[in-house]
C-alpha cells in the first residue's frame, strides 16, 4: 500500500468510464436483473414521450444476435447541435451522464427518468450501440462501441462517427439497437416473460399506448394494448378472486399539480391491495399520494354511512382498516417535480401529492356515491366494512394474546424453538423446518452459535383463505411470530427481527412446496417487511447424492445429474433424498445449511402487482386459474436455473 496519498493519487475517470467501473451503482447489478435495467432505460425513454402526448406505438424486438431494437414514434431525439458541447444532441444523450430534456418542465411535463443517466449508461454497458432518428422529414444515424485500447482498458460508448444524414422520410420517432457487453454480463440474454410483465404493465398505465414485442429469437410476438387503462389493469388483478360487484369505480381528474386516475373495487377478501404509480413508476412503498387517496376514501365513506343511517349517532366511525378490508385499488398519478424518498424510487415524498389526490377522490367518489343508482354497491361496501369491524375486535384480542404470549417469554416456544447464543440480529439465522425429524438432525448438525432451529409440527394455515383472527389461532403461525419478535401487520417493527436470515427448509416434494407456499403467503400478507427488506430465504437441500467408493457429490436438479454421475465414473450408485429426514445431522449441514456450501434462494418482490395476482391465483380458491397457471408456468425440473436476483450464499 502507498505510503503517500497526493493530487496525483485523484483518478478523474473521463467520460462513461465511470459507468463501466462500477456499473452497480448505475443498474443494480451485473446479473439478470441489470441486463434488463439497460432495456428499461430505453424504453422509459420512449414511454416519456407518448406519456407527454408525443406518439402512441412502442415496438420492442430481441434479436438473434442478443441485441434489442426499441422503436418509438415520439418526436425523436434532437439532432441539431449542443450550443455549449459543439457535437450532436444525439452524442450528448448517449455519451454524458446527467444529460437530457428532463431537468425542467419545458419538454417533458411528467417523467419516470429524472437523472438523465438512462441512454448514457445503456451505451456504456453495450459492445456496440447504434440509433436512428427520424425527424423534420429526414433520417439520421449514429453509431457507438466499447472496446479495449492498447493499454487493455476498456473505452465505453465512444462515437464511430459523428451524427450523419441518411435519407428523407415521412415517418417519426426514435429507433435504438444495442448488444449488451458480454464482458460485463456474461452469457446472460433477455427474458420474453420478464419483458412481457413489464410492458403489459406500462399497457395498462397508458391507455392510449400500443407495445409490440417482437422475439426474433423464437418467433414470438405479443401485442399490449388497453382501452380501459388502469380499470382494465384492475380486473386483471383481480381475476380470479370474487369480486362483489359488477364493475370497477373509477374516476380521474387533473389540476394545475397532479394527473390523477384511481380505480377500486372490492372483493371477498380480508386483505387490502393497493397498488400505487408515479409517472408510471411502481411505488411500492406508498407515499402521499397514497395517504391522500386513504384519508379521503375513510372520511367519504364515514358520512355516506352516518347520513344514510348506516352508523347512528351513538355509533363510532368505522376506521380505515374496516373499509380497507377486501379493497383492491390502483391510484396513478402524474405530476413534475417528483420527489421519492430513497433512491430506490419507491415512496412519494411530495407533501402537495397527499392534498391534490385528497381532493380529487372526496369530490369524485362522493359524487359516485350520491348517483341513486350507486346505491347497492354503496351498501356493499359499507356492510362489508361493518363486518370487518366486528372481525377486527376479534383480532385484537388475538393480536393481545400473541402479544401476552410474547412478553411472558414466549412459552409457546418452549420445546420447539432452539435459539443461537448469538443475539446479533445480523449474524444469526432462523431455519424453520418441515418436520420433527428433519428438525432433529437441523438440532444437531446446525452451528449453535448462530443458527437457531424451528420444526413445524403441523402444517399452518393458508393466510390467503382464512380471517386474522383465524390466521392468529393457529398454533405453528403463533410460534413463528414468537420466534421472530416483530410482530404484524400494523405492528410489525423490523428493528425487532431476532434473527437475520429467515431460512424456510422444506422437502424437495408436493408436500414441501405446499408449506414454502404457505409460510410465504404469510410471510407477504402480516411481515411484508421481510421480505422487502431481503430477509427471507429458501434453502436448497439436494434432490441426489451421487458416489461409489471414495467419492460422492451431491445433486441438487435433475439436469446436472448426468454430468455428476459422468464425474462420478464406471459403478455409481445414487440415492435419491426423498425427504430431509432421510439425511442424518451432518449430511444436512453439509448439503443445506454450512454458509461455505449451501444454496439459498433469497426471495424478493420485484414487481408488486405480479406478486399479488400470483399469490392470489397460487393460493386463492380459484382452481381453474390454478391450474391454468400451471400448465402455462410450472417448471417441475428444480434448479434448473438461478436467476440471478436470488442470492446465491
Amino acid at each position: 500500500m502507498a505510503s503517500t496519498y497526493e493530487a496525483k493519487d485523484i483518478v478523474v475517470l473521463e467520460g462513461l468510464d465511470a459507468v463501466r467501473l462500477r456499473p452497480g451503482m448505475y443498474i443494480g447489478t451485473t446479473g439478470q436483473k441489470g441486463l434488463h435495467h439497460l432495456l428499461w432505460e430505453i424504453v422509459d425513454n420512449s414511454i416519456d414521450e407518448i406519456a407527454n402526448g408525443f406518439g402512441d406505438k412502442i415496438t420492442i424486438s430481441l434479436n438473434e444476435d442478443g441485441s434489442a431494437t426499441v422503436t418509438d414514434n415520439g418526436r425523436g431525439i434532437p439532432v441539431d447541435i449542443h450550443p455549449t458541447l459543439k457535437v450532436s444532441a444525439v452524442q450528448v444523450v448517449f455519451t454524458e451522464l446527467h444529460a437530457g430534456g428532463k431537468f425542467n418542465n419545458s419538454n417533458y411535463s411528467y417523467s419516470g427518468g429524472l437523472h438523465g443517466v438512462g441512454a448514457s449508461v445503456a451505451n456504456a454497458l453495450s459492445e456496440w450501440l447504434n440509433v436512428t432518428v427520424c425527424k423534420n422529414k429526414k433520417k439520421y444515424y449514429m453509431e457507438f462501441e466499447s472496446y479495449a485500447g492498447p493499454d487493455g482498458k476498456i473505452k465505453s460508448g465512444v462515437p464511430k462517427a459523428p451524427l450523419k444524414e441518411i435519407g428523407d422520410t415521412n415517418e417519426r420517432g426514435t429507433s435504438v439497437t444495442f448488444l449488451p457487453d458480454k464482458r460485463v454480463f456474461g452469457e446472460l440474454t433477455f427474458d420474453f416473460n420478464i419483458i412481457a410483465n413489464r410492458v403489459n404493465e406500462l399497457a395498462f398505465l397508458n391507455k392510449n399506448i400500443t407495445i409490440e414485442l417482437n422475439d426474433k429469437r423464437y418467433g414470438k410476438s405479443q401485442i399490449f394494448h388497453y382501452d380501459g387503462g388502469i380499470k382494465d389493469f384492475l380486473l386483471y388483478l383481480d381475476k380470479g378472486k370474487n369480486r362483489l360487484f359488477s364493475e370497477p369505480i373509477y374516476f380521474s381528474a387533473e389540476t394545475d399539480i397532479v394527473k390523477a386516475e384511481c380505480a377500486l373495487e372490492y372483493t371477498d377478501g380480508y386483505t387490502e391491495n393497493c397498488f400505487s404509480f408515479v409517472n408510471n413508476i411502481p411505488t411500492t412503498e406508498g407515499g402521499t399520494h397514497e395517504i391522500g387517496f386513504k384519508t379521503a376514501l375513510t372520511k367519504v365513506l364515514n358520512d355516506y354511512a352516518r347520513a344514510h343511517g348506516y352508523l347512528k349517532d351513538k355509533d363510532a366511525n368505522l376506521i380505515g382498516d374496516d373499509y380497507r378490508e377486501g379493497l383492491s385499488v390502483i391510484i396513478a398519478i402524474k405530476m413534475k417535480s417528483v420527489q421519492f424518498e430513497g433512491q430506490t424510487k419507491t415512496k412519494l415524498g411530495n407533501p402537495e401529492a397527499k392534498t391534490e389526490v385528497e381532493n380529487i377522490t372526496t369530490k369524485e367518489l362522493t359524487k359516485f356515491l350520491n348517483d341513486k343508482m350507486n346505491e347497492k354497491v354503496a351498501d356493499v361496501i359499507i356492510n362489508k366494512a361493518k363486518g370487518a369491524a366486528k372481525t377486527r375486535e376479534a383480532a385484537k384480542h388475538a393480536k393481545e394474546i400473541t402479544r401476552a404470549k410474547n412478553s411472558a417469554g414466549s412459552f409457546n416456544l418452549v420445546g420447539k424453538l432452539a435459539s443461537c447464543t448469538n443475539r446479533k440480529c445480523e449474524q444469526s439465522e432462523l431455519f424453520i423446518v418441515e418436520g420433527d425429524s428433519a428438525g432433529g438432525s437441523a438440532k444437531m448438525g446446525r452451528d449453535r452459535k448462530s443458527q437457531a432451529i424451528l420444526p413445524l409440527r403441523g402444517k399452518p394455515l393458508n393466510a390467503e383463505k382464512k380471517r386474522i383472527d383465524q390466521v392468529l389461532a393457529n398454533e405453528e403461525i403463533q410460534t413463528i411470530i414468537s420466534a421472530l419478535e416483530t410482530g404484524i401487520q400494523e405492528d410489525f417493527d423490523l428493528d425487532s427481527l431476532r434473527y437475520g436470515k429467515v431460512i424456510i427448509l422444506s422437502d424437495a416434494d408436493q408436500d414441501g412446496m405446499h408449506i414454502r407456499s404457505i409460510l410465504l403467503t404469510f410471510f407477504y400478507r402480516y411481515m411484508r417487511g421481510l421480505i422487502t427488506n431481503g430477509h427471507v430465504f429458501v434453502g436448497l437441500p439436494p434432490l441426489y447424492k451421487v458416489f461409489r467408493k471414495n467419492y460422492e457429490e451431491y445433486v441438487y436438479s435433475d439436469k446436472e445429474l448426468p454430468e455428476a454421475i459422468e464425474r462420478c465414473g464406471k459403478g455409481y450408485e445414487i440415492q435419491r433424498y426423498k425427504g430431509l429426514g432421510e439425511m442424518n445431522p451432518e449430511q444436512l449441514w453439509e448439503t443445506t445449511m454450512d454458509p461455505d456450501k449451501r444454496t439459498l434462494v433469497q426471495v424478493t418482490i420485484e414487481d408488486a402487482a405480479q406478486a399479488e395476482k400470483m399469490v392470489t391465483v397460487w393460493m386463492g380458491d380459484n382452481i381453474d386459474a390454478r391450474k391454468e397457471y400451471i400448465a402455462e408456468h410450472a417448471n417441475f425440473d428444480r434448479g434448473d436455473k438461478f436467476a440471478d436476483e436470488y442470492s446465491t450464499v
